[in-house]
Formats: structure tokens, C-alpha cells, sequence
């Protein structure tokens, strides 16, 4: 199959290389869904990691990815993703004159305009083998999806608009897929096809264990081991109480205790600072309009609960017994 040339620079901007990150912290749990996902990927099989916001799917999506040793093509899904956009199309214009001066005398013009073939990504991963990593892909209409149905099942790019040189690209034979979706949103969500849905490799992937999350949060943040486990704690505590309307996840942990490490604040409910940044970070999962003054007073009042008591008053930086400090609140306080 005759291919159009080629030049050095034409995946310029377009690929990221990826080696294993020595920061990346790998519990038993996330070696686990990692070789599994590895093992799949090796046989051929494209993966597609399905999980809540906050679980850490397109991390461990990178993180396999960089164990593939190959170059890396990222997509996001969105709605208004075409095919084209995907594969790529006829973009501009190629113009060739030619002037033939073989009679002095006589002059003979020769001039045509063709269009001129981009590949986009999904062509550029296909062609060179390369990995695709397509990230909430659910985000995307099923039209627009439907050109991966033959990639990974007959091994076929269909190009919808054929070029001068080719109609179709056969893919590469180290060319791998993982996809990510988050089954719990409704916003700007579509439905995956069966058909190919049908031609992955499902692994679900959950909230992480406590050891797992205290882990990577202690990675993330600077902040030592001990006062990390409390703010984990807390926040794992909030979420099984389902008190909100948004859960909260690992990356709140992260968020609170770097405010705390770049602060330098007390994980005390002595210290008003602290307080005030967790309920920024946790009261705000809880849905203002949702919910009536009353409801919002008791479930202040229970977070409260749980700052004090996963995080209770200790000795303040100048050695004095410290005392619960609470922010001033319009909702208790009025």
C-alpha cells in the first residue's frame, strides 16, 4: 500500500515520551491493576480503565503506557470530537506551476491546485505504533467513535476522506489502546457502543485502600507521613458518611495537605487555618442549592465533628494548650 513521504519532523508536537517515573508509588494494589492491565496490552488486547473522578485512571493510564516503551498519542473526549478530528482530512492546498520554455519562442503554463492530507492523532498512532491513550472517551458521540471498531478488531484505519496516496492505514503491529470513562457522570456523558465497549479489556478502578492514598499523598505533598494518614482519614471518613453531592477523593487529600505543608499549618482543629482549609476543600462537595439551611447547619456541624476528631487540639506552636478554633459561619453563627 503506497504511503505519502514522510518528514522527520512530521509527528513534531504531536507524541510524548514516557519512561517509568521513579516517584510513582506502587502499593501492592496499584502493581496489581498494573500488571494485570500490562498483560492485556502485551497480548494485543486494548484496556479500558472505568472509574469514578479521583481514582487515578489516567494516572495509572501513563503509568502503564511508560512500561509499553513506546511513544504516547493523548486524546481527551469531547463533544464535539469529530472523525476527522481523530483521523485527519484534506486541510489546505498544494500548487504546482510549471513553465515550459523547450521552443524560446514559445511558452506553455502548467498549473493545478490539489488538497493537501494531514494526519491527526489516532492516524499518527495507528501508522507508527505507537500508544493511544484516550481519556474519558465516553465524552465522545458514538459516530465519531465508531472508526476505533475496525482499528481494533480487523487492525484497519478506514480513512473517511482518501488522500492522493492511500485509503486506508494498516495498523502497526506494536500499536496499543487504553482507554478511560468515568461511569458515574451524567453531564456531557454519551453511552459507549457495544461494539466497542465488546473489543476492550474492562478493569474497573476504584478508591484506592488507606495505605494506598496516605502513600501518594505523602509523594504529593511533602508532609510528613503521620500528619498525612490524619487528613486521609478525614477525608475517607467524609466520603463514607455521603454527606455531599460530589465525593470527595485522594486528590482533596493531596490538596489539604499541601495548603498545610506550604503554610506550614497545625492538622489541628486548634488551628483556625487548618479548619477553615478543610472546609473549603470538603464543605464545598455538598451542593448549596440542594439542600436547606437546616441540612447544611448539620452537615457543617457533623464535618466539624470529624476535623475534631481526626484531628484534635494539641499543643499550639508556643506550648500553650490549644482549643478548638472554629471560622466564623453566617450558617451557625448568625
Amino acid at each position: 500500500m503506497p504511503a505519502a513521504p514522510r518528514s522527520p519532523t512530521h509527528l513534531a508536537g504531536t507524541t510524548i515520551s514516557l519512561r517509568p517515573s521513579t516517584n510513582f508509588v506502587e502499593t501492592a494494589a496499584v502493581q496489581e491493576l498494573s500488571d494485570r492491565a500490562l498483560g492485556y496490552l502485551r497480548a494485543g488486547l486494548p484496556v479500558h480503565f472505568r472509574g469514578p473522578a479521583g481514582s487515578g485512571k489516567t494516572t495509572l493510564a501513563f503509568h502503564v503506557a511508560a512500561h509499553l516503551g513506546r511513544p504516547v498519542v493523548f486524546l481527551t473526549g469531547d463533544d464535539e470530537m469529530t472523525t476527522s478530528n481523530l483521523v485527519g482530512g484534506q486541510f489546505g492546498y498544494q500548487y504546482r506551476k510549471v513553465v515550459d520554455r523547450f521552443i524560446h519562442t514559445v511558452r506553455k503554463y502548467e498549473e493545478d491546485a490539489t488538497r493537501h492530507w494531514s494526519d491527526h492523532r489516532l492516524t499518527t498512532a495507528c501508522r507508527e505504533g505507537y500508544t493511544l491513550i484516550y481519556d474519558e472517551f465516553t465524552r465522545s458521540r458514538a459516530e465519531a467513535n465508531n472508526i476505533l471498531l475496525g482499528v481494533l478488531e480487523e487492525r484497519l484505519l478506514v480513512l473517511p476522506v482518501p488522500n492522493r496516496n492511500e485509503s486506508y492505514v494498516r495498523v502497526h503491529p506494536e500499536f496499543r489502546a487504553i482507554f478511560t470513562s468515568n461511569p458515574q457522570e451524567y453531564s456531557g456523558v454519551h453511552d459507549a457502543q457495544d461494539a466497542l465497549s465488546d473489543r476492550m479489556v474492562m478493569i474497573d478502578v476504584d478508591y484506592f485502600d488507606r495505605d494506598t492514598e496516605r502513600e501518594i499523598a505523602v509523594a504529593r505533598s511533602g508532609l510528613t507521613a503521620s500528619k498525612v494518614a490524619q487528613i486521609v482519614d478525614l477525608v475517607r471518613d467524609y466520603r463514607a458518611s455521603g454527606e455531599y453531592d460530589q465525593a470527595p477523593t485522594l486528590r482533596t487529600s493531596v490538596m489539604i495537605a499541601r495548603v498545610a505543608a506550604d503554610q506550614n499549618l497545625q492538622i489541628s482543629s486548634a488551628d483556625p487555618r487548618f479548619v477553615q482549609t478543610c472546609i473549603d476543600m470538603l464543605g464545598a462537595k455538598a451542593s448549596f442549592n440542594s439542600r436547606s439551611k437546616d441540612e447544611r447547619v448539620q452537615q457543617r456541624k457533623m464535618l466539624m465533628s470529624l476535623i475534631d476528631h481526626h484531628c484534635p487540639a494539641g499543643r499550639t506552636r508556643n506550648g500553650a494548650a490549644g482549643r478548638p478554633s472554629r471560622p466564623r459561619n453566617e450558617l451557625t453563627d448568625a
